[in-house]
């Protein structure tokens, strides 16, 4: 079954939506951080989704015989992987920082972050 493409960009808005509920929403700082990443795996989604159809993937049928014109159609499956490795380095770098200041302050809510304003 196919899967078309308002169906995935419906679905990678509500994802997105939801994700920047939990940014403006939300106090605590890991939280927070779980809403980047919704986000991002949104923009994922929707990116993978354009990708498939605008590739031959979507009503006109798949890619036939493989070749330079499939490597060429899936770039965006490697733009895909290619930010769901920067979105893990940013978690590595973000939880990083949440563990040092979890212990500088004790504590990882944002309002109890208002000290680091300069």
């Amino acid at each position: 079954m196919l899967i078309s493409l308002p169906s995935v960009l419906l679905l990678s808005a509500v994802l997105f939506a939801i994700g920047t509920w939990g940014v403006l929403a939300r106090h605590n700082l890991i939280v927070v951080l779980m809403a980047v990443e919704l986000q991002l795996n949104a923009v994922n989604v929707a990116l993978a989704g354009f990708s498939r159809h605008f590739a031959g993937g979507g009503a006109a049928g798949g890619l036939e015989g493989g070749g330079p014109t499939l490597l060429l159609a899936s770039g965006g499956q490697v733009l895909v992987l290619v930010s769901m490795a920067v979105a893990a380095c940013e978690v590595a770098v973000g939880l990083a920082i949440l563990i040092a200041l979890f212990r500088w302050r004790q504590s990882v809510m944002s309002p109890d972050m208002a000290e680091l304003r300069g």
